[in-house]
Order: C-alpha cells, then structure tokens, then sequence
C-alpha cells in the first residue's frame, strides 16, 4: 500500500486532531500485546518456531437398542502445532466498495493512525468492539488460593494477526473511488469521514470485478460501471487468479484471504455433470455454464491460487464441485453469510427456549433496511437465498429435544420427513429512509405448563454494517490463523493441515459451512464452546468447564 498521510489537519473545533490523538489512549480491543500466556505442562512444548500441545479428545459411544442406552465413553490423542509467525496477511474483498467493505477499510485506518472524532456526545475513540476475537475474553483457570477466574482476550491465546496490520484490496463492480465509497454508505459519522477520506484516497478504486445480470437483482445494474469485459467465464477465472497473484507480490503477503462481502446471489441449480465433482466444476468454466456464478469462479480461483475462500453471503457458493477441488487442493474455505443480528439472537433465544422445556410454536421475523443490501435482497431470488440461510438456525436444536418436538417418520417425505418444527417465517423489505440502520422484529410463540402460551416480541435496531464489519475481522483473522495450525492424530507420524472446510467459522455464521455428512450446529452457544475449546486444545488447554468441582465440595 502507499504511504498514508498523517491526521493533522484542522478539526474545525476546539481540538485540532493532531491533539485529539495525544489525549485519546489506545482503546483496549486494539492494543497490541505480546505473547504472556505460557503453559507449563508436559502436553505443551514451545520453540522458536511452533507451539505444540497434546490433547485428550473425551467423548462417548451410544449403542440404542430397544430403547436401552449403552454408553461407552472414549478417549482420542491428537498433538496440535501451531506456527508461531503471524506472516503479514492481506484480504481482497469482493465488494470492496459496498457498505461492509468500505466501513472495514475505514475503520482499520482509523485505528491504525488512531483518528479520534468528534460526536453530539462528545470524542469517540475508534475500536475493535463487536469483534469476537479482539473484544471478548475467555477462562483459562483459576487464581490458587482465591479461586478467582482468570479471563483473557480470545486474540491473545494464540498469536494472531492484529487487524490494524492486515493490507486490503479487493474488487467491486461499482467504480467509485473508496473515499467517494464510504460517503455513498453513510455509515460513519462526518467527523470520522472527513478525517479518514485522505487514507480512503489513497486506496484508489476497486479492481473491475466480475457481472452477470443474471445473478443478481436487476436494479444493481445502475452500479455495474467496473467490471470485466467479456463472457468467458474461464478467461475471468484467469484474471481474478492473476489478480491475486499481483496483489500478494506487490504488497509482499505471506497469506491472502478472499472474502466475498458483495450482493447476495441467487441460488444456483445443482445439476448433474456441471457443479456436482471438481472435473465437473471446472469443466464447467471451462464452457462457461450459466448456473457457474460469479462467487463462485471467485471460490474457484482462491482455492487453485492456495489462498482461503469465505462467503460472507448466504448464495450457495459452495456447490458440491467446490468442497470436492478444496478437498483435492487441500485449500480451505468457509461461510455462509455473515450472522450478525436477527439471526445471531434466535440462535440464543431460541436455545433457551428449548432447554428450559419451553416448545416454541412459532417464530415470525420481520425486517427493514435502506442499505443496498436491502435493495439487492428486494428481488425474489435474491431474497430467496437470505430466506434459506435464516430459516434452519433453529434445526439442531429442535433435534436435540424430541420430548418436545416429534421425531421425523422414517420413509416419510416432506415435513414428516424432517420431524415436528417451529412455523418459521422471514420477511425482509427495503425502506431506503432507514439507510444502514436495520430494524428487525421477532415475535416467538410458544407452548408452556398445561397448554399456556406465552409470546415473546422483540425489536431490536441496530446499524447493519457496523455489527458486520467485525465479523469480517473476526473471519479474516482466524482463517488465516487456521492455515497456521496443523495435527496429528494417534498413529500418524506427520503433522497435517485441517480439514478445508473451516466449521470453527460457525460462530460468525449464519448458515455454517461444514464438512459434508456431519450435522450443521447453529446453536451460538456451542458454537463460541467449541471455538475457545479449540483455541485452548492449541495450548495444552482443558475445554471449558463449568463445573467448577471445587465449589461444589468440602
């Protein structure tokens, strides 16, 4: 990137921002720490170069047989290494223009040349707050003696990139300039734009991206001024491929991440001999098929360039031909769609529901929005795919309570096939007056003590990029850690990478990408359990419990 210039311009104000930087200290979600957790066991070792952890994989076998449960509990080693260089990573968005992507490079430039600003409340300091690595903690154990918890940053278990390091790029087919860009969003308050805009200025334009009308809704076309000329689906493979290629020598990137962040697609048709084997997906390009969509010769691309793939938009991506080449190419990808609201509440509430014995009956969800997200997901097949990657947050766990909900009838098709579930219905319209603040509505129904019933309505209002635009840091940050850390398993003698497909990204989604023929979890709660638990597994760590044996005994 070209050098930035710095923030001493007149504020207008009282307070010049040159001194605004001076009294303003670093806010705690962004400041850098060194590595100060040490773990001394036997299970974990360190060197100059990795940190290596061994871990005792505890879970259990059931035997079901005439309704009698026959429980054998098991115990798998596994040894995870860890590279302890955090290589200087970059991220190339696709929409990089857009609402999410131009807030992102915003505010990283405001952190990183800590531009303070001023509001009707007074001076804001820029932060990472909303991001899950940067600004929540987790329990590593306990003071000896007192018993108090100890809680640390998430970002400081393991060494992990610093957002205010990451180098970003990306593509968009809308061809405003990244300063006229975030003034289209009107995300951030003035004062911020109007200090951060010679930073944005210096990012230039978007590259020329990728545009088949078919995909998206037809009033994106007006924004369509930057794309790559052409209907040769495999020679834009080839462009985005080289462009990778250029951004990662010219910016001397250790590591890329590719993270689609653009409109929302229509669902591809999954078809036999086109999109259903790697050969198949490829060949497919290759001809040019009209169900290849653009996402995908994005996925494409970054899996054959080695760089991780991540779908931050609910379209379906990720057709059974792309897990197959990520799988043959041992390149990781991840998604779907970025899970920051609605979504991210139901999965809590409709949780607690369910295990306090509650039955929901229904769950209605309405929305409004005036971003252009919303006026992309105004068109059918658009709203379609947000419409299916909202709709089974709550499916595992109804699963897990068939006290509640009947259990699916073996041979059956259609909702008998799927067993008892809550009416769900998703309503997304765009009001432009709103902009970027996003209201949702939920109303839950459900079933109480003796046929009672108790409703639950809920309206929350929030401003849609900004509860976004850490979730991209958050999926960035830890996929490329990911691609730092590898295994080995009993009788294995080499460590190996992961499995391509990231399921620890689930926590930030709402339709999480797993490997295929395991179940999808959506319950937020497993989701964070299972993503500190590995974090911890990497340094020799126990999972979380909550037992806390100690205060329950003499």
């Amino acid at each position: 990137m070209a050098p930035q210039p710095p923030t001493t311009t007149s504020s207008g104000y009282n307070t010049p921002d040159s001194e605004l930087e001076s009294i303003v200290p670093i806010h705690p979600t962004a400041v850098r720490r060194p590595d100060y957790i040490t773990v001394q066991s036997g299970n974990t070792a360190y060197t100059d170069n990795h940190i290596t952890a061994k871990y005792l994989d505890r879970g259990a076998d059931v035997l079901i047989s005439d309704g009698q449960f026959t429980v054998k509990p098991t115990v798998k080693t596994y040894e995870f290494q860890t590279t302890r260089k955090v290589g200087k990573t970059g991220i190339m968005m696709i929409g990089m223009g857009g609402n999410n992507g131009s807030t992102l490079c915003a505010t990283i430039l405001a952190n990183r040349h800590q531009i303070s600003w001023h509001t009707k409340d007074g001076i804001q300091q820029p932060n990472y707050i909303g991001s899950v690595l940067r600004a929540s903690t987790v329990r590593i154990g306990t003071e000896p003696g007192t018993g108090k918890e100890v809680h640390v940053p998430i970002s400081d278990v393991l060494p992990m990139v610093h957002p205010n390091d990451l180098v970003f790029g990306g593509w968009d087919i809308s061809g405003f300039p990244m300063d006229k860009a975030m003034e289209r969003a009107k995300v951030l308050e003035y004062d911020l734009q109007r200090q951060v805009k010679p930073h944005m200025a210096l990012l230039g334009r978007p590259l020329p991206s990728i545009y088949y009308p078919d995909f998206i809704a037809a009033n994106q076309e007006a924004r369509a001024d930057n794309i790559i000329p052409g209907t040769d689906k495999q020679a834009h493979l080839e462009h985005i491929r080289a462009d990778i290629r250029r951004f990662k020598a010219e910016n001397q990137l250790d590591r890329v991440v590719v993270f689609w962040t653009a409109n929302t697609e229509r669902y591809s048709e999954i078809i036999p001999g086109v999109n259903d084997t790697a050969d198949n997906i490829l060949a497919a390009i290759k001809n040019s098929h009209s169900e290849v969509s653009p996402s995908t010769i994005f996925a494409v691309a970054s899996i054959l360039e080695g760089e991780p793939f991540v779908n931050g938009a609910p379209q379906n991506t990720f057709v059974p031909g792309v897990i197959a080449l990520a799988e043959r190419e041992k390149s990781f990808i991840g998604g779907d769609d970025l899970k920051s609201g609605q979504t991210k509440l139901k999965s809590v509430l409709a949780e607690f529901l369910v295990n306090a014995g509650i039955k929901p009956l229904s769950i209605a969800s309405y929305n409004h929005l005036g971003n252009n997200d919303g006026h992309n997901l105004s068109a059918e097949p658009q709203f379609k795919s947000k419409e299916i990657s909202k709709s089974s947050v709550v499916d595992d766990m109804v699963d897990a309570n068939r006290l509640l909900y009947k259990p699916p009838v073996p041979g059956a098709k259609g909702k008998a096939a799927k067993g008892e579930h809550p009416d769900h219905i998703v309503v997304i319209k765009y009001v432009p007056a709103v902009g970027d603040s996003k209201r949702a509505i939920d109303e839950y129904y459900s079933e109480i003590f003796c046929g009672g019933r108790q409703t639950i309505n809920i309206f929350n209002e929030c401003e849609d990029s900004l509860l976004a635009t850490p979730l991209i840091l958050d999926l960035t940050i830890l996929t490329e850690l990911l691609t730092r850390i590898k295994y080995r398993g009993e009788g294995q003698t080499d460590f190996a990478p992961l499995y391509p497909v990231l399921s620890l990204l689930s926590y930030m989604c709402k339709a999480p990408l797993v490997k295929p023929g395991t179940d999808v979890v959506n319950s937020l709660g497993r989701q964070r359990n299972a993503l500190d638990s590995f974090l911890k597994a990497c340094i020799g760590l126990e999972g979380n419990s909550d037992l806390l044996l100690e205060t329950r005994i003499w």
